[in-house]
């Protein structure tokens, strides 16, 4: 089937990101359509572990900063759902991610331009049409019929995917698995003999606080690596949060390639660290643990590099070396559970029709050269845009991936594509001041 018409907009993915977009979008007279190739909307199922939160306040939902009125903001969903006391007695700042979840389902269920179990399998550039688009071809996951439909410009916000270190892959995956997978796999892996996480990030330390928790009823040797010299916080500090900000990402994105990517080394505990009361948790089950001096069947070791994994007898033979003596060890473990983080999500597609269009920041060819206001640049000029949600965080700095500023970024989307300012994009907006070099 083939559209005639030709919209504005095709998103690309549904997750928060894009979802967003697409609820600022219901009240402008932009036309969007997004798909999504999952048969519907659920974020992170693998890691929605009870009693987990947020890192970011209720205000940091999918409208709130462009437009706290919009009938799609967390408060509304509260009053809706009739939770508004019960949340109220809760009494902290940050949305439980199970209901994070549900509120974004909530949303998506009000959206009947938000198409699930559709693949987009291919995108072209129709630039030299007498109207110049994209044509992008959609395949139902289902029935495997497809359609053709034709958009102004593009959002791509097909997320991110699972990063495995090269040594540690190959593996069978009931055995050896990413932290993404941890819910699907949970019950089968406890009931092995020895289970080992290695990370250093927030997923890492939840997994271990779960599998920690529920160590006595199951019975098993737990061990927890990580390359870090420690068990490291979050930087949680106001001031220090306050690099996650509109005024931040105006100062990072002006920055040089090598002063930007030096930035993300010194600054990685804005989003790599732990939330303190996760590790307060933690210290506090390992204490009343403790109390039995017999038990001796966990181990907790930070600055460990696991380089490389291999089957033996039955098992699995982890390949270590603890960074600051050098000293190289092989540790056994029967299920290995690996939090080792993400990587952009970027389909074969837009590799074949628009790597060499557009401009890269590195010789390697994998940091876009994109705008303040998310556009990916090309070598020619073009009216049709190209944004993307991934593949940011070299340009916009490690607020690129934070909720609480997926807002923001879809206010630059939907005004650049306007024309005109449909939402105001907020300046000033911190108290910290990035260079001498700005006018206050």
């Amino acid at each position: 089937m083939e559209r005639k018409e030709i919209i504005d907009i095709i998103g690309i993915g549904i997750g928060p990101f894009n979802l967003g977009l697409a609820a600022l979008l219901e009240d402008t007279e932009i036309k969007a359509e997004f798909f999504d190739q999952s048969p519907e909307f659920k974020w992170h199922p693998g890691m929605l572990i009870d009693g987990t939160d947020l890192q970011v306040p209720i205000i940091a939902d999918l409208v709130t900063f462009a437009n706290p009125q919009s009938k799609f903001t967390f408060l509304n969903y509260l009053h809706t759902k009739n939770r508004l006391y019960k949340f109220f007695f809760f009494n902290q700042m940050e949305i439980p991610r199970k209901e994070y979840n549900a509120y974004a389902r909530w949303v998506v269920s009000q959206l009947d331009f938000c198409h699930f179990g559709k693949r987009v399998i291919d995108v072209m550039d129709r630039k030299d049409s007498t109207m110049p688009h994209y044509e992008v071809i959609i395949e139902n996951c289902e029935s495997g019929e497809r359609e053709k439909w034709k958009a102004k410009h593009i959002v791509l916000g097909t997320g991110s995917t699972p990063l495995v270190p090269e040594g540690l892959t190959g593996m069978p995956e009931e055995d050896v698995f990413h932290s993404s997978q941890f819910l699907y796999r949970k019950a089968e892996t406890q009931k092995a003999g020895s289970i080992t996480v290695i990370g250093s990030g927030q997923s890492a330390a939840e997994i271990f606080l779960t599998l920690l928790k529920e160590q006595e009823d199951h019975d098993y040797h737990l061990t927890w690596f990580t390359r870090s010299d420690g068990m490291l916080q979050l930087e949680s500090s106001k001031l220090g949060q306050e690099l996650f900000s509109p005024d931040y990402i105006d100062f990072f994105h002006e920055l040089p390639l090598d002063q930007r990517m030096e930035a993300l080394t010194t600054l990685k505990y804005l989003r790599n660290g732990v939330e303190p009361a996760t590790l307060g948790e933690i210290y506090d089950t390992l204490y009343h643990y403790s109390s039995d001096e017999e038990k001796n069947d966990i181990i907790i070791q930070p600055a460990t590099e696991v380089k490389s994994i291999e089957e033996s007898d039955g098992a699995y033979s982890l390949t270590c070396e603890q960074k600051r003596d050098g000293y190289e060890f092989k540790y056994p473990s029967e299920k290995v559970v690996m939090a080792t983080g993400y990587k952009p999500n970027i389909p074969a597609w837009f590799n074949d029709h628009f790597k060499k269009q557009i401009v890269w920041e590195d010789e390697e060819k994998t940091k876009f050269k994109v705008t303040r206001d998310y556009r990916l640049v090309f070598k020619e000029d073009r009216e049709n845009l190209f944004f993307t949600l991934t593949n940011l965080e070299h340009s916009h700095g490690s607020a690129a991936t934070h909720l609480g500023l997926s807002v923001e970024r879809n206010i630059n989307i939907i005004n650049a594509i306007a024309g005109k300012e449909i939402y105001k994009n907020h300046q000033d907006t911190v108290f910290s001041q990035f260079s001498m070099n700005v006018q206050k």
